[in-house]
């Protein structure tokens, strides 16, 4: 098993899945223009701001793992020809860090606050706050859908770092 082509695949499938925050981004920031220009109703109005807010937080996101992934896929060769166990250890370390990651944020609080603005919306009745709260819900379904097959990318990705690292201990 090449590694170094497993890690570099990877990466690639993390910038390609970047580019699903940045399009999802544009979507949101679309959509407040059009509910600014087009919202004719308070509630339609009342959108505009938390879009354009979970617009560019999407954007931002995106945008970030897009560059932070598109220059690993260069690092991870000349890390990988420098020390091969090093290159596997330190990608077995980031790995698992990740997936402890993904475990609390996006497992457990991205789904508490989805049920604290349902919540929300049932009880507060103002157009700004519904707005928002089904902004930001849509933005954390955004984000679990996107996430979720990250995470099982980076399992994926764990598994074969530990296999190769087991290997080569043997």
């Amino acid at each position: 098993m090449d590694i170094l082509k497993t890690a570099t695949d990877w990466a690639k499938a993390e910038v390609f899945s970047a580019q699903f925050f940045i399009f999802f981004g544009i979507l949101f920031l679309v959509a407040s223009f059009g509910f600014r220009q087009l919202g004719k109703t308070e509630i339609a109005k009342a959108f505009f701001i938390p879009n354009l807010v979970a617009g560019i937080l999407i954007l931002a996101v995106g945008l970030g793992i897009f560059f932070a992934n598109k220059s690993r896929v260069n690092s991870f060769t000349k890390a990988y020809n420098q020390d091969k166990m090093a290159f596997v250890q330190s990608e077995i370390s980031r790995t698992e860090q990740s997936m402890k990651e993904y475990r609390t944020i996006v497992f457990k609080i991205i789904p508490i606050i989805i049920i604290v603005a349902c919540l929300l919306i049932i009880f507060v009745d103002k157009p700004i706050w519904r707005a928002s709260c089904t902004t930001i819900i849509a933005m954390m379904v955004v984000i679990l859908l996107v996430d979720n097959n990250a995470n099982a990318r980076i399992e994926n990705y764990h598994e074969q770092l530990l296999l190769v690292n087991d290997n080569e201990i043997k």
